[in-house]
């Protein structure tokens, strides 16, 4: 766990600083950052911005139940500084090495979203690195309130949050999961709205809630609820032998520990580590521990995009070429079975995630308060996620499958994450992402273009 503070994020801040008015005038600003959890290609900046030193959390405060954290702390890191406190962040992300400022510029949820909407809802102030190169502090109120708003689905267009203060809440050391089984979309959507709106099935209140589409008439959600687990009750390690995602099919309860709930995706990539041999019990045994982590496996995929082998295999096999088809939408609740629907019949793969989520109360009352990324205040979505190469042949690199899902989507009112693929036209996107909007305030705090366009990142792959 890294830990700073005041002094050491101040000292970081100045040497941030220092390196952006070291980059040429008019030339590009970018992060010198070597990791990421995005699925885009992109350029490489010939210079970077120096953001060592702003990895840590500066403090917990357990009478307010906040936290001050500089923004490339990962959530790996945030969690251990905030746990023995007995609180977590509102919204913790499924994967260990995504930054808190990662999911609040671009777009983080989890099992938790049903109740307490996105990370960045629960973000009471944020430092910020402008793309005019100064630091400004932004409120849901204020003078910069325009940036807070907008930052959201930004992903670095805007600038970067140096320091966040966000809320926590309470958890204790255990959750109990219950996995309920479904023969078709239109149960488990009707199980959805019945523990949103209670938040509770059955008598028994409902902490976190994601679930799992194996098939159209196989499909799981997942009821947790935190506890406090006695110290002679057995809890379920997911880290070894056994498979998380497997469990859901074998088990109708379990109990985990609190964080081995968190990172309960981590370990196998969701059901991704099975590419690298890892759901082979006599490779697992050979695969170290410590290398069953989602940044290890995105870290091989990358090198195997950067050298193409699997497209070379595929040709000397005379297999056709395939599209990589790795996407997060949000659908709403009751768009689900015809979306799940279509995406067989259009994509075919499986299994897919499922989680719902709805933009928490502090937004109600607001029309689309995060304009970058319009969802609706009171409507339950589901974010879908899925994860895979789909064979499709010549053609394959223009990316067609993966544009009749965003055409899909502007059908049905959803809306798809831009940490991967995207394949828009310019006025289609400004149109889903408010684009005017956004320019508006980028021309506020980037009026020299310093910082690569959302549109640039997103789609031109710059």
């Amino acid at each position: 766990m890294t830990s700073a503070g005041w002094s050491q994020h101040q000292a970081a801040v100045d040497r941030l600083l220092a390196s952006y008015a070291a980059i040429a005038p008019g030339a590009e600003v970018r992060l010198a950052k070597r990791t990421s959890n995005l699925f885009r290609p992109r350029h490489e900046a010939r210079a970077g911005l120096d953001v060592s030193g702003l990895n840590g959390v500066i403090e917990v405060d357990p009478t307010t139940q906040t936290a001050e954290v500089q923004g490339m702390c990962t959530y790996e890191d945030l969690v251990a500084a905030t746990v023995p406190h007995g609180l977590i962040p509102f919204v913790v992300p499924q994967l260990r090495t995504i930054t808190l400022g990662g999911a609040v510029t671009g777009l983080g949820i989890e099992s938790t979203s049903f109740r307490n909407g996105l990370p960045h809802e629960s973000v009471l102030e944020m430092e910020i690195l402008t793309g005019a190169g100064e630091i400004v502090t932004a409120r849901r109120t204020g003078e910069h309130a325009d940036l807070f708003a907008t930052f959201p689905n930004s992903y670095g267009s805007l600038g970067y949050a140096t320091r966040l203060r966000i809320e926590l809440e309470p958890v204790p050391n255990a959750v109990r999961l219950r996995h309920l089984r479904f023969d078709d979309a239109a149960q488990l959507v009707k199980a959805v709205d019945t523990i949103v709106e209670s938040g509770s099935w059955e008598g028994e209140r409902v902490d976190g809630l994601d679930g799992v589409a194996f098939s159209p008439d196989d499909l799981y959600l997942t009821l947790a609820t935190w506890v406090e687990a006695g110290p002679q009750e057995p809890r379920s390690d997911y880290t070894g032998s056994e498979i998380y995602y497997a469990s859901l099919q074998r088990r109708r309860h379990d109990l985990l520990a609190f964080e081995d709930y968190i990172w309960r995706w981590d370990t196998d990539w969701f059901w991704c580590s099975g590419a690298f041999g890892l759901h082979n019990p006599r490779i697992r045994r050979l695969w170290p521990r410590r290398y069953r982590r989602s940044d290890v496996y995105h870290r091989l995929v990358a090198l195997e995009r950067r050298y193409g082998v699997v497209d070379r295999l595929d040709r000397f096999r005379g297999r056709p070429q395939r599209e990589r088809v790795i996407q997060d939408v949000e659908v709403p609740l009751d768009r689900l079975p015809d979306f799940l629907a279509w995406f067989d019949l259009n994509v075919g793969m499986r299994p897919v995630w499922l989680c719902p989520l709805r933009l928490r109360n502090g937004s109600a009352g607001r029309t689309r308060p995060w304009p970058t990324y319009p969802l609706d205040p009171g409507v339950t979505y589901v974010n879908v996620g899925f994860w895979g190469t789909v064979a499709v042949g010549d053609g394959a690199e223009q990316g067609p499958r993966n544009r009749a899902v965003e055409a899909y989507l502007q059908e049905s009112g959803g809306h798809k994450s831009l940490y991967s693929e995207a394949f828009y036209d310019r006025a289609t996107f400004d149109r889903l992402y408010d684009g005017p909007h956004l320019e508006t305030v980028k021309r506020r705090y980037d009026p020299r273009h310093r910082l690569t366009s959302l549109y640039d990142k997103a789609v031109r792959r710059q």
